[in-house]
C-alpha cells in the first residue's frame, strides 16, 4: 500500500483571516529594504569618522548582498526545519537583532550587523513567494504587487530618514540601529501566525531545477535586475553629491527614488499575471531604468528629481516583475519556494558583484564614467536573460 503525500496546509484552512495574514506579510515587507538603503546616504560620513577607504565602503555595499544570496539557499532548509510561517518570523527577529547591532558604532559592529540584516531579509525574501502562492493562489499577482510595493516604501523611508535621524540622533550609528524597532513589530505581529503554523517536515521531495533552463533564465534575470538596484541603492547618493548636491538633497533624491518604486511595484505584477508573455514588458522597464541613471548621472541638476522618480519607476516595475515572474512560472507553491531559493541565492550572488564592480571602477578611474558603463552592461544581459524569463512556461517539465 502506497504512502500518500502529505499536504501542506494554508494559514487560510488554519483558520488564519486572508485579511490579517495579508496585513502579516506586508509588515514583514516593510522591513526588507531599509536595512540596506539607510547606509548609502549616510557612506561619506561613515567614511569620515571611521576612516574607511572606497574600497572598504565597496566591500560595505556587497558583502550584505552575498548574504542575502547565502540566506536564500538556506531557505528550503528552513522550510523543512521551521515551516515557511516560522521561518519568516526568525527571519524578521534576524533583521531586527542586525539593525540593532549597528547602534553599537564602529567599523565591526557596522560590518557584522549589516550582513546579519541582509541574511534575514534574504530569508524572508525566499519564504514570502512560496506563501502568496499558497494564501492567495488567486490574487498571486495583486499581492504580489502589494508587498512589492510596501518593500518599496520600506525602502524610500530608509533612504530618506538616514541623515535626518542621524541629525538629530547625533550620529550615524543610532540612526542605523532605529530600523530594528519596525523589525520587531512586525516580528510581533508576524508571531501570532507563525507560533500556531505547522512546520515544514512535511515537504514533499520535488525534482531539483538546477538542469532546468527555464529556472536559469528566471535566475539571471532576478539576479542581474537586484545587481542594478543595488548599484543604485548603495552608489546613487555618493555619485550625486560628487556632482555637487549636499548630503541632504543627495539623501532626498534617494527617497524620491525609492518612493517611485511603490506605484510600478504595484501596478507591473498585477498587469504581467495577467499576460501571457513578460518580455517586451521588461524591455521597457530596462531601459527606463537604464536611461533615468544616464540622466542622473550626466544630466542636468534642475532634472535630478524626475529623473530620480522615473528610475525609482524602473527599479520598483522591473524587481515586481522579477518576483511575478517567479510565481507565473512555477506549478504550485512547492515549486514556487524552490525557484525562489534558486534565482535569489543564485541571483544575489550575481547581484552583489554589481555595487562591488561600480564602486571598484570609480575608485580606479577617479570618475564616474566606467562605473556609467557597467551598469548600462548589466542592464543589457538583464534583458538577454528576460527573453527566456519572460516565455509563458513552467519550471520542472521535461
Amino acid at each position: 500500500m502506497g504512502s500518500k503525500a502529505p499536504r501542506v496546509t494554508g494559514l487560510r484552512e488554519r483558520g488564519g483571516r486572508p485579511i490579517l495574514v495579508g496585513l502579516g506579510i506586508v509588515l514583514v515587507a516593510f522591513n526588507m529594504r531599509p536595512a540596506l538603503t539607510t547606509v548609502g546616504p549616510l557612506l561619506d560620513r561613515i567614511r569620515a569618522e571611521t576612516g574607511m577607504s572606497a574600497a572598504g565602503a565597496a566591500f560595505l555595499t556587497t558583502l550584505p548582498v552575498l548574504c542575502l544570496g547565502l540566506a536564500c539557499a538556506l531557505g528550503p532548509l528552513a522550510i523543512r526545519r521551521l515551516g515557511a510561517d516560522r521561518g519568516v518570523l526568525a527571519a524578521v527577529l534576524v533583521v531586527a537583532a542586525g539593525s540593532a547591532l549597528r547602534g553599537f558604532g564602529g567599523i565591526a559592529p557596522l560590518f557584522v550587523g549589516a550582513c546579519l540584516a541582509a541574511f534575514g531579509i534574504g530569508l524572508a525574501g525566499v519564504l514570502l513567494p512560496g506563501l502568496v502562492k499558497r494564501d492567495f493562489p488567486a490574487q498571486a499577482g495583486p499581492m504580489t504587487g502589494l508587498y512589492t510595493m510596501v518593500l518599496c516604501l520600506g525602502a524610500a523611508a530608509g533612504a530618506g530618514l538616514s541623515v535626518p535621524l542621524a541629525d538629530w540622533a547625533g550620529g550615524w550609528a543610532t540612526a542605523l540601529a532605529v530600523w530594528g524597532v519596525p523589525a520587531l513589530v512586525a516580528a510581533m505581529a508576524w508571531a501570532l501566525f507563525a507560533l500556531r503554523a505547522a512546520t515544514g517536515r512535511d515537504a514533499v521531495r520535488r525534482r531539483p531545477l538546477w538542469r532546468d533552463r527555464l529556472a536559469w533564465q528566471v535566475t539571471g534575470f532576478m539576479g542581474l535586475q537586484s545587481s542594478l538596484a543595488y548599484i543604485v541603492f548603495g552608489w546613487l547618493p555618493v555619485m550625486l553629491h560628487d556632482r555637487g548636491m549636499s548630503a541632504i538633497e543627495a539623501g532626498f533624491v534617494a527617497s524620491l527614488m525609492s518612493l517611485g518604486q511603490a506605484p510600478a511595484a504595484l501596478l507591473v505584477p498585477t498587469f504581467a499575471a495577467r499576460t501571457r508573455d513578460q518580455r517586451a514588458l521588461a524591455a521597457a522597464l530596462l531601459g527606463l531604468t537604464v536611461a533615468s541613471l544616464l540622466v542622473l548621472a550626466l544630466g542636468p541638476p534642475g532634472v535630478a528629481l524626475p529623473a530620480g522618480m522615473l528610475l525609482g519607476f524602473g527599479l520598483g516595475g522591473v524587481f515586481g516583475l522579477g518576483l511575478t515572474i517567479i510565481v507565473l512560472r512555477a506549478r504550485d507553491a512547492a515549486s514556487a519556494g524552490d525557484l525562489a531559493a534558486m534565482s535569489q541565492s543564485v541571483g544575489y550572488t550575481v547581484a552583489a558583484l554589481g555595487p562591488l564592480g561600480f564602486g571598484l571602477a570609480h575608485d580606479v578611474t577617479g570618475g564616474w564614467t566606467a562605473s556609467i558603463v557597467f551598469f548600462c552592461a548589466i542592464g543589457g544581459a538583464a534583458l538577454l536573460f528576460s527573453l527566456g524569463a519572460g516565455r509563458d512556461r513552467l519550471v520542472g517539465r521535461g
